[in-house]
């Protein structure tokens, strides 16, 4: 079956775990939700915003995800690490569930396109936590696999971004009524809880097993 291939499973553990890092309720995400609701340069800010994931978490993977892979306890520390600070995110995501609250997206453009697009890099690279999710936690992570499926598992994560940020972006208009109630919000919080607590679970077992 194609869920027994190696790299399939790795692939699809980081598109699972690249989107529920990705999905959490941020500046970013608010920006280009603003950026789609009012159709101003759409394109150019998703380009950005998920280019920019997949150059992290390239660099994470070829990087710190190599010299993780050659040490075994470095491999425990990440992994349990990892499995913390997933866990956490859960807790966080859960708290906020039952918190009332939406996503407020300004009805006015930005500006120019440079305008733009600035401020796109600037909320991306001047937010500590992209790095913490896409250098470290993604990078270190994918010291568990080996080979194709390390890259596999780049990919999925790199994928991951993609589709988040091009559906935040062009379909926005379709989601504006629909988080404008606070619901929407929960019922999202409640499942980025349920995927990473599903994650570090699954990071403790894999991490028991072996």
């Amino acid at each position: 079956m194609m869920f027994n291939d190696p790299l399939v499973v790795a692939g699809l553990a980081g598109f699972f775990l690249g989107g529920s890092l990705i999905i959490a309720i941020g500046a970013q995400n608010a920006f280009i939700l603003r950026q789609g609701l009012v159709r101003a340069h759409v394109l150019v800010v998703v380009l950005i915003a998920a280019l920019s994931d997949a150059l992290l978490i390239t660099a994470g993977i070829a990087g710190l995800g190599s010299i993780v892979a050659r040490s075994t306890a470095l491999i425990t520390i990440v992994t349990i690490g990892g499995a913390i600070f997933l866990a956490c995110y859960a807790v966080l995501a859960f708290r906020r569930a039952l918190q009332r609250h939406v996503m407020e997206a300004a009805q006015k453009s930005v500006g120019s396109v440079w305008a733009a697009a600035t401020t796109c890099l600037g909320l991306t690279f001047l937010n500590p936590h992209v790095y913490l999710d896409t250098v470290l936690l993604i990078g270190g992570l994918s010291g568990q696999y080996e080979g194709s499926a390390r890259l596999a598992f780049g990919v999925g994560a790199c994928i991951a971004s993609f589709v988040w940020f091009f559906a935040l972006g062009y379909g926005a208009r379709l989601l504006a009524p629909v988080f404008v109630n606070p619901v929407a919000w929960r019922v999202l919080d409640v499942l980025i809880g349920l995927v990473m607590m599903f994650l570090a679970i699954g990071l403790v077992v894999r991490f028991i097993n072996s």
